[in-house]
Formats: C-alpha cells, structure tokens, sequence
C-alpha cells in the first residue's frame, strides 16, 4: 500500500470568481486527499460553508455552488484523514461561530502537541465536535483574550480579533499549514519547520494561497512566492497584506513530498517535483544498477524517476502498467480493504511489453508491501522473465507525526524485515533503493533543511508513539 498525505488547500480573497477558482483550484489539489472537501465563503457581510464525504466534482454540485456564488473570499480544503477517521464531523475547512465573531480554519500537518492542548482545553469547558487535531486551532482562538500580543507592532492595521488568533500560533506544535478565515481577514500559516508546503500567488489584484503552485495554474494565479516557515501572512478586506514572523523558522522539509505527494508540475521548496524526481531516477542507477530489458514505471508518480532511471542506464523506457484514473491513489484510501479494492483495479498489465523480458520496475516507495507484492504478481502472471523493483526513496522504517499516515513501526515493511527477507516476501529477483545521502543530493538546498525522519528515525520536533491517527477516539468509533 501506499502512503497518504493529510490534504491540500485553497483560498482566494478579493476576487469576484472566488468560489469558481477554488473549484479548480481543489480539482488540481485532488491527489492530497480524495475522503471529503468542502469550502468556507464570504462576501463580507454573510458566511457560507459546504462541505461533504468524496471528491470534489461529487461535493459540489451545481446548487452547492450556486448557494455559495457571489462570495469574494473563499477557503478550500480537501482531506485525507491523518488524525481522525474519515467522517463528515472531520471534513474541513472546520466552521464556528463563537464570542468576538465566526472562525472558518483548514490544516494541512499533525499537530504534535494535539492531544496536549485538547486536553487543556477540555479541562477549560472546551466541547469538541470532531476528532480532528485541527479543531483545537478553533478553540484557542475563542478563550479570553489576554490583551497583550507581543506582535502588535508588527500587526498594524490587523483586527484585534485577528491579532489574537495570530497569537495562537505559537502554541501549536508539528506540522500545520493553515488557511484561516475571519470576517476581516485571510491569513495564511506555516509552521516554523515548514514541514507542509503553501504558496502565496496574485491575480487580478486579488491574493491566493494554495499547498501547490499547480493549483495556481489551473486557476490562473501567479504563483508569488512561498509563504515562509514561522509566518503568517495576513490579506485583509481591502487587499492589504500584511507579514508577520511568530516562530523562528528551523526548516525541515518533508522530502516524501517530492518523491510521491506533489503533482509534478508544481514547484515546492525551490524546486520543480518533476525535475527532482528525474535527479532521484538517476542517482538510483546510480547506487543500484541492473542489466534489464525494459524499464517500466508505476504510474504516475513513479513516471519521471523511471526516465532518469531509463537516462542513466541506456535500458529503454516503455509503459508495462496501464492506470485506471478513475481509480483514486490506493495509499491514501482510509483503509485497509478499500486499498487493496484499489490495488486490483487501479493498474493493468501490458502482456506484449513484459513477457519473457527482464523487467525493471520503478516505484516512488514500498509503505506496507501489500501494493508492491500485488503488482509482481500481476507481471509474473504477465510472462515477466525477471522483476527487478527499483525504490527512488531510502526504506520506509520509521513512522511520520507530520501528516502522513503512516504512524507506528509495525505497519512499515521495511521495518520489520531485512532486504533479503523483503525481496522474498515481495517476489522479486532483486530489491535496491536509494539511500538516504544520494536522495538529498538531487535538490539543491541544504540536506539539513529537510526532513527525513521517516528513513532515519531523526525527527526534527519532540515526537510521542501514543499520538496515532485515531487518539481522540473511543476503539468503536474510530473508521
């Protein structure tokens, strides 16, 4: 099975088309989270929300669109449940009306410290509606305000309201991009670590912010720059944008975003994903070479290292899987059965291009083996001579806390089996990855501003094994 991010978001402020761009804008963010989407809106004087379980053509039909029309500032989300089950309750953007106003929050990350400050909250007279860890960014927003905001001086011409909703950030740990929604602001956030990607673009005088620049393309945004680690980028009713550092930035970057989550058209982190992902195919052949006969990729993230792979060696490209796009990512269905449902009708084999040849195979990552184990057995069945899987990521050993659902050690294959035990346990002729050293080597920031902890078991934050997807739930209502 593959591995699952935790959602993408969407929003535009001051722009008479709002809602049909974050529309798009959701269609293009898709692959981050395929469970249930919604958008929050506003024109100003009203709020409208609506949100549902599914994808985005599903949710928003034609009346839910037009109930939110007419609105000039919108808030988009679509999930993948990492903390939470997948249910209505847990679809954001989360919506509340509380004492100084209403408050609309969508989140891309875990937060480390979620069960920590819910419990605080709890112990307050906080009573919370979801399982969500997003929800507690709500109720932080709503306790008393203290009245002295050691940002103020740099939040001039910010709502009070907004300037203590901006204070709160600083409480929260982990891995959050936010899009949060007040009555007199958009304000975009990232963590100190930037563990999440998150974009600031322009169009038509109009702000956006968006987790991919590919989101911005199919909405005709220009993409402006990145939102920075430990800031909070403030867009008011009148268009004025306002900046404010409230972390030092410490980056980690998750790296697994440019081996599988991002589309390979957008930019994140100084680079382009397509181009990286090509570095990562040849460097593979580099550290893992094999004599073949075709090198075939898993689409589509495994797509563009398969040609570098192809580049490196010389063994030529071809396309042995065909994918069904009608079938959603099997890493990042919610759960066991439906993955494999997914397993079995996402990919065919192309019998001519395999059989009695000596087959290269390139994946982006082996999470739990059951989807890798699938898909030799299906070119095996094919007349495949020898299966060679090539891996352009280190071995998944270690669980991730910042939003990807992989959260304990025992569901990581890698983890619990040597290479020569996978290689037999997964069908192959041969197994080789990429190591972690050569995987950093193909971007061109620093290796010490990305995260890598899953490989490595180095975690760049205070990390806790009892923090797992379902801790806000009893046994029976976690789905």
């Amino acid at each position: 099975m593959k591995a699952h991010d935790s959602c993408g978001l969407y929003g535009i402020t001051g722009h008479p088309d709002a809602v049909s761009l974050t529309h798009r804008g959701l269609f293009a963010l898709q692959h981050r989270g395929q469970e249930s989407t919604g958008m929050a809106a506003t024109d100003g004087a009203r709020v409208e929300t609506h949100r549902g379980m599914g994808l985005v053509n599903k949710v928003f039909d034609e009346s839910a669109l037009e109930r939110l029309a007419g609105c000039d500032t919108v808030v988009g989300h679509v999930r993948y449940s990492t903390t939470g089950s997948s249910r209505i309750a847990n679809a954001q953007p989360l919506y509340a009306r509380y004492s100084r106003g209403w408050l609309a929050v969508a989140h891309n990350g875990n937060l480390t410290n979620g069960p920590g400050l819910r419990a605080e909250l709890e112990s307050r007279g906080s009573i919370f509606q979801t399982t969500s860890d997003s929800e507690v960014v709500l109720h932080l927003a709503a306790l008393p305000d203290a009245g002295n905001s050691s940002l103020s001086s740099q939040l001039e011409g910010v709502a009070a309201e907004d300037i203590h909703v901006i204070d709160q950030f600083g409480r929260l740990e982990g891995a959050f991009s936010l899009l949060v929604l007040t009555p007199t602001a958009m304000i975009g956030v990232r963590d100190r670590h930037g563990f999440r990607p998150l974009w600031l673009g322009k169009r038509d005088g109009a702000w956006a912010f968006a987790s991919e620049t590919a989101a911005f393309d199919m909405s005709q945004v220009e993409s402006v720059r990145e939102v920075e680690p430990g800031e909070a980028v403030i867009i008011n009713r009148g268009g004025e944008v306002i900046e404010v550092k409230f972390a030092e930035p410490d980056r980690a970057h998750c790296f697994f975003e440019f081996v599988y989550f991002a589309r390979p058209d957008s930019r994140l982190f100084g680079e382009t994903v397509h181009l990286v992902r090509k570095k990562l195919g040849r460097r593979l052949f580099d550290e893992q070479p094999v004599d073949g006969d075709v090198v075939i990729p898993i689409p589509d993230s495994g797509n563009a290292a398969a040609l570098g792979y192809s580049e490196a060696s010389g063994i030529p490209l071809d396309y042995g899987f065909v994918r069904n796009h009608y079938v959603g990512r099997s890493f990042i269905e919610p759960g066991t059965a439906l993955r494999e449902k997914a397993v079995e009708l996402k990919l065919n084999v192309v019998r001519e291009v395999v059989a009695g040849k000596r087959i290269v195979v390139v994946d982006d990552s082996v999470i739990r083996g059951n989807t890798a184990r699938r898909r030799v057995h299906f070119l095996r069945q094919a007349g495949a001579k020898e299966v060679h899987l090539r891996i352009s990521c280190p071995p998944h050993r270690h669980p991730c806390h910042y939003g990807i659902d992989f959260q304990s050690r025992g569901e990581l294959v890698a983890a619990n089996k040597s290479m020569e035990e996978l290689r037999e346990s997964l069908g192959l002729d041969t197994l080789g990855y990429l190591s972690v050293e050569g995987m950093l080597r193909c971007v061109s920031s620093p290796p010490e501003q990305f995260c890598v902890a899953c490989w490595s078991g180095n975690y760049p934050t205070s990390v806790s094994d009892e923090v797992t997807k379902f801790v806000h739930e009893a046994p029976s209502d976690a789905q």
